[in-house]
Formats: structure tokens, C-alpha cells, sequence
């Protein structure tokens, strides 16, 4: 008689996988709309055949796979090789060509820095530079988290420095991009991307800010997407009766500087500058300089990143504790006013 005890067949777990390079910064029930980059460089270059497309090893995930599947024939695949990124597509504007270069905006801008300085931009060449996963819309940690990229970019002369908030903002800069004579970084949000700046009768114009709703109480000066999040800032206050207004500054350079001096000259208003920035180098430390500069002197404060290496986490964990989540936006606010 056999005395082996019968075993339990083991029951293999579901692997866990992470939620850390979950790029999407929509909510639960927000609308989308999916690859308005992608959908709108296809769009454009229908009309325009000197537009090309370049990436390196990230076509699928700065939605410039959908170009490739249009336009193979101008679709050119660099490789993990950034540096080369820059240098190929500053070749072809010399060429006449408008390159369209994409790849993570870690790479892009901390990679490549060298190569987008002397190659595209002392030389005015007519790239545009699209950088997916910009500030912090990636779990990943530091080697993926953009945090500085604005602070970088900004420093390079006669760079045009655009910051979109949603999918609208996307698809009407791409157009316009193309049309500037000169080079262009622009963060890129990419996949399913929130749609928001179409109930506020607002379109895109390079170079300019837009008040998206005016407010007595709080004056909110935003980029990217926290501009969608002072948006839900703004609605959620107004239950506590602060008035809050909010100002889109998509364009990070050259800064739209009457539109936004005018709005901070009211006098009685908090202003707040939010980012999806590092505290350092981004759009408020470009809103205080003017504000200083030309003597105005508002209450001042800022919601940005911290001016450290992050953490990796879900996005959701990690814009809480770093501040830029709009329950601790409107937290932060009441706490100042």
C-alpha cells in the first residue's frame, strides 16, 4: 500500500501586471479621442507631400504608426538611436522636406540635446519635434519621467515650445506646426487622449493663450494637461464659493506675454501657475519673470512637480502625492486663499 500522500494540482495565479506605463491621464468616463497626432499629421500631409515622418523605435507609441501604414514611402525608422533622430530629419528640412521626428521626450530632449541645439536649431532648420510622455504621464521612474524637458528646451534660441492640454489642442497645432517656418518642440500626448477644450468655444493659435473662463477669486495659468485639471478645479470650488478663472497657455515659448499680463493685472486675484512641470525652469518660473519684470506683483504661487527624481507607481498614485491631481490642486488653492 503506498503511503505517498495525493497532492493538490497547483492552480497557476494571473500574472499581475503593472499599471506604471499607462499613459492615458483620462478619467473614468472621460471622453477620448484616440491618436489625434497620429490622425492629424496623416490628415495634413494628404495635402502637404514634403511632410515625412521619423522615429526611434516608438512609431506605435507616439501614434505615428498610423502615418507609416498611410505614407511607407516616407516613413523612415531610425532606430534606438536619438542622436541620429535629430541629425537625419535636420538632413531633410535642408532638403526641403518638414520632418515630423518622434520618440519619448526623455529622449528626445536629455538624449539628444546636442543634436537638437547645433543641428535643428542654430541653424533654424524646419524640424518639429513631437516627444511623447511628457512631465509625469508615465509610472516608469526617472529614466522615463520628462520632468526638466521645458526647462531644457526653453534655453535653445528661437525654439517654439508648445505644451497641448487635450485632443482638440493636438489636432489643430499639428497643422500649424507644419506652417511655422522654423523648429518645434511639442509634448505629445498620445492613445486615448481626454477631449475637453471643445465645450469652452476654443481653438488653437500658435503663440497665444486663451481665458477659458474668467473667475474673481483665483487666476489659474496653465499648461498641458493641467489645464483640464484647473478646469475641474475651478467647477469643484465654486461649491465652497471661490471664483476661479483659468487661463490655457499652450504655447510655453514664446510666451503670449500682453494676454497674460493683462489678466494678472486685476488686482484682488491669487495667481497660480499649474504644470505638469518640474518646479524648476518650466512655464511658472516663465510667468514669475514676466510678472517681476514688469511690475506686477500678485500673490504668486505654483503647482507643479517637485524638484526631484519621482517615483515610479500608477499615475493616479503618483499625481496625488506629487500634487497635480485636481483633488490636491483644489486642496492647495483654498489652502493659499
Amino acid at each position: 500500500m503506498s503511503t505517498n500522500t495525493p497532492t493538490t494540482p497547483e492552480v497557476k495565479k494571473p500574472r499581475l501586471t503593472t499599471s506604471a506605463m499607462i499613459a492615458s491621464i483620462a478619467g473614468e468616463g472621460q471622453r477620448v479621442q484616440a491618436a489625434p497626432f497620429g490622425k492629424a499629421l496623416v490628415e495634413l500631409a494628404r495635402e502637404r507631400q514634403n511632410i515625412v515622418g521619423l522615429t526611434a523605435d516608438l512609431a506605435k507609441y507616439t501614434d505615428l504608426h498610423l502615418f507609416a501604414q498611410a505614407y511607407p514611402e516616407r516613413f523612415f525608422q531610425m532606430g534606438m538611436a536619438e542622436q541620429l533622430l535629430m541629425a537625419a530629419a535636420g538632413g531633410m528640412a535642408k532638403e526641403g522636406f518638414v520632418p515630423f521626428a518622434t520618440t519619448y521626450a526623455v529622449f528626445g530632449t536629455r538624449r539628444a540635446y546636442d543634436f537638437v541645439h547645433q543641428v535643428i536649431a542654430e541653424e533654424n532648420l524646419n524640424v518639429k519635434m513631437c516627444c511623447a510622455l511628457p512631465g509625469l504621464t508615465t509610472g516608469y521612474g526617472p529614466s522615463h519621467q520628462a520632468t526638466e524637458d521645458l526647462a531644457l528646451m526653453r534655453g535653445i534660441p528661437g525654439l517654439t515650445i508648445v505644451d497641448p492640454c487635450d485632443a482638440l489642442d493636438i489636432e489643430q497645432a499639428v497643422p500649424q506646426i507644419a506652417a511655422h517656418e522654423g523648429p518645434v518642440y511639442m509634448r505629445l500626448l498620445r492613445g486615448n487622449v481626454p477631449l475637453v477644450l471643445d465645450e469652452y468655444d476654443y481653438t488653437f493659435e500658435l503663440g497665444k493663450a486663451k481665458l477659458l473662463r474668467g473667475g474673481r477669486d483665483v487666476l489659474v495659468i496653465s499648461s498641458g494637461f493641467m489645464t483640464m485639471r484647473s478646469l475641474e478645479v475651478a467647477k469643484a470650488l465654486q461649491a465652497d464659493s471661490v471664483d476661479v478663472a483659468v487661463l490655457h497657455v499652450p504655447t510655453i515659448k514664446p510666451l503670449d506675454e500682453p494676454t497674460i499680463l493683462a489678466e494678472a493685472r486685476r488686482s484682488g486675484r491669487l495667481v497660480v501657475v499649474a504644470e505638469n512641470h518640474s518646479v524648476v525652469g518650466g512655464l511658472g518660473e516663465a510667468v514669475a519673470g514676466l510678472l517681476m519684470r514688469s511690475g506686477v506683483h500678485a500673490p504668486f504661487r505654483q503647482v507643479a512637480l517637485p524638484d526631484e527624481f519621482l517615483d515610479a507607481g500608477a499615475l493616479p498614485t503618483l499625481h496625488e502625492r506629487y500634487g497635480i491631481s485636481a483633488e490636491a490642486m483644489g486642496r492647495r488653492i483654498k489652502s493659499w486663499l
